[in-house]
């Protein structure tokens, strides 16, 4: 059965359809795989094809019952995400022809919501950039505009959704790589707070925290629906989010409290925004105000210079025990020619992190956490934009160039923000509030205490409905 309207479906409307008995699994599966056919030639989203599984899985469940996604069309991204039998490389040369030994906690608990899984998303080279292209992959285009990047490191997720080939996708997020897809592609992007979602059954964090699960969707609703099905510690985690107060998905539609919010335009060194992030900024917060919310202009005291460079630490460090790691179980050669420059330059950097310098930099991030967290003891949020820019164009970082400094000196002010909630731990979301005049999606991000994923997405819902985005569809559509 053909069923043309099939992208114009959340996730949660799919699977109603389903319940109704209007549409099978199956059918849905078949939509979801002739528009992959139909789009990944010109965006590049989908690099790992399992039709074969997911149409395995759609026809079990045409009989089986599921969790609230029963049926829905399924992508997760190349970066954890572990599938049975299923390789996951990362993105990287190092890493190719892995396949999986088992599932990942989180991959479980997706097939327990119903979700069918058709194939795995595009990435940058281990997910380190906010753009993806890579050498192995080669560029994701993004569906409003080719010649411009879908972010990352959950690009191929982002543009798969965005041009309605599944309506939710898997992502993850270690500097931003949730919401800055999610703004780059005008969808919702969620960080939940650190320990939300499990990292099992082997890892039980990653990077001291920095990595955080979830999804990007096109709907609040969704995003929400689905941090109900996945939430919630297993034996063993190190740490876990305190349990929410009620489900996530009722926190939608829940009458929203008079919030005191506060929003910046500026970054945290005093560098003014892009004037399309300006003007998402206020006009966001003027639509706060005006649904009743106090909002004021401030921003934490926090040291940008510190963040960057104590995040660099990190994250090299967590680059480097990853590729060692790989090495050292998988019996391979780190090889020079097998990384891209900015791959290389990182990597070495981070094995030069000593074990001082390396708890130096945490102390140093937990430091500008306090100062956060004195700032949310006024302010329930803070609004900034998303990027400090709209989605900069393909090939504008130099994957070649080995000195990371120079390498990723594009993107320091494109990614003014995001980092930070990964080094605090608190939830942030982007929601797609603002567009170009040429039509280019700008994301504004709200981030809330630690904890109170609850109440950013009871603004979200809020938001949504006052200034509904699902009607935007970009060029490449359905």
């Amino acid at each position: 059965m053909a069923f043309a309207e099939y992208a114009h479906y959340d996730a949660l409307g799919l699977a109603a359809l389903v319940a109704k008995g209007h549409v099978t699994p199956l059918e849905l599966a078949e939509e979801a795989i002739a528009r992959i056919e139909r789009h990944n030639p010109t965006l590049n989203a989908v690099i790992y094809k399992m039709y074969d599984q997911g149409r395995e899985t759609a026809k079990r469940l045409a009989t089986e019952s599921a969790g609230p996604f029963r049926g829905v069309p399924f992508l997760l991204k190349d970066i954890l995400g572990n599938y049975a039998g299923v390789p996951t490389a990362a993105g990287a040369r190092l890493m190719v022809d892995m396949p999986a030994a088992q599932d990942d906690t989180l991959v479980a608990r997706f097939k327990a919501a119903g979700l069918v899984t058709l194939g795995k998303t595009n990435v940058p080279e281990f997910g380190l950039l906010p753009t993806t292209e890579s050498v192995l992959y080669g560029p994701c285009h993004n569906p409003w505009n080719l010649q411009h990047s879908t972010g990352g490191s959950s690009g191929g997720s982002a543009a798969a959704v965005a041009a309605g080939i599944v309506p939710v996708a898997h992502a993850n997020d270690g500097g931003g790589s949730i919401r800055i897809p999610a703004s780059c592609c005008g969808l919702v992007g969620l960080k939940p707070t650190r320990g939300r979602n499990p990292l099992g059954p082997m890892l039980g964090d990653i990077m001291n925290g920095l990595i955080c699960e979830h999804v990007v969707s096109r709907s609040v609703r969704d995003t929400a629906a689905l941090l109900d099905c996945t939430h919630g510690p297993e034996p063993g985690d190190p740490y876990a989010a305190q349990p929410p107060l009620r489900p996530y998905l009722e926190e939608v539609s829940a009458p929203a409290e008079q919030l005191r919010i506060a929003f910046t335009t500026q970054t945290a060194a005093g560098i003014k925004l892009h004037p399309e992030c300006v003007a998402a900024v206020e006009r966001t917060a003027k639509l706060c105000q005006e649904l009743g919310h106090i909002v004021e202009e401030a921003a934490p005291a926090v040291d940008q210079n510190t963040i960057l460079q104590s995040f660099l630490s990190v994250w090299c460090s967590g680059l480097a025990m990853q590729v060692e790691a790989v090495a050292m179980l998988a019996g391979r050669e780190v090889k020079e020619e097998l990384f891209e420059g900015v791959s290389w330059g990182l990597y070495q950097h981070g094995r030069q992190v000593s074990a001082a310098q390396y708890l130096i930099a945490i102390a140093m991030l937990q430091i500008q956490s306090r100062i956060v967290g004195q700032f949310h003891q006024s302010y329930d949020c803070w609004l900034t934009s998303t990027l400090g820019a709209p989605p900069i164009r393909l090939g504008a970082v130099d994957l070649h160039e080995r000195d990371p400094m120079v390498g990723l000196a594009p993107i320091f002010e494109y990614v003014p923000y995001t980092p930070l909630q990964n080094a605090t731990g608190q939830p942030a979301i982007s929601l797609p509030l603002h567009w170009t005049a040429d039509g280019l999606p700008v994301g504004v991000m709200f981030t809330g205490r630690l904890g109170e994923d609850g109440l950013l997405l009871r603004l979200a819902g809020q938001l949504e409905q006052a200034r509904p985005w699902i009607e935007r569809k970009p060029p490449i559509w359905n």
